[in-house]
């Protein structure tokens, strides 16, 4: 089942939400993502319906293991390209708001072609740690 845009990013925060708080409601992601109330109940609904969340009785929203795996995902890439932005000089806030836009539309194969170059980026090599 396919997950837009904005899904993604509701699973994202609730991925960092339940990371930082240890628990998620509706409320919290509203505050987080500067949404009303009623536009996160409608979109809860939705990823409720196709099995991305789940929710208690407390109303406390919980990741379904597809969900998690949509977020956990999302949050990877997020980190990744606002880390690579950063070091090739962007201010921070702007990476992160790129790297927002950017982590939806590329695709898994080229995603990981950029962690691969990245992570060779950020790692000295073997030759360069031993002339050290």
């Amino acid at each position: 089942m396919e997950i837009h845009e904005s899904g993604e990013d509701y699973l994202e925060a609730i991925l960092m939400l339940e990371n930082r708080l240890g628990y998620v409601r509706s409320i919290d992601i509203a505050t987080e993502m500067g949404y009303s109330k009623p536009s996160i109940s409608v979109s809860m609904r939705r990823l409720r319906e196709n099995g991305y969340i789940d929710v208690d009785q407390r109303r406390d929203i919980h990741l379904t293991p597809l969900g998690r795996e949509v977020a956990e995902r999302m949050y990877e890439r997020h980190v990744l390209l606002t880390d690579m932005l950063v070091s090739i000089g962007v201010d921070r806030d702007t990476a992160a708001r790129e790297a927002c836009k950017i982590e939806h539309d590329i695709s898994a194969d080229t995603f990981s072609r950029i962690r691969e170059i990245y992570e060779k980026y950020k790692k000295p090599n073997k030759t360069e740690e031993s002339k050290a």
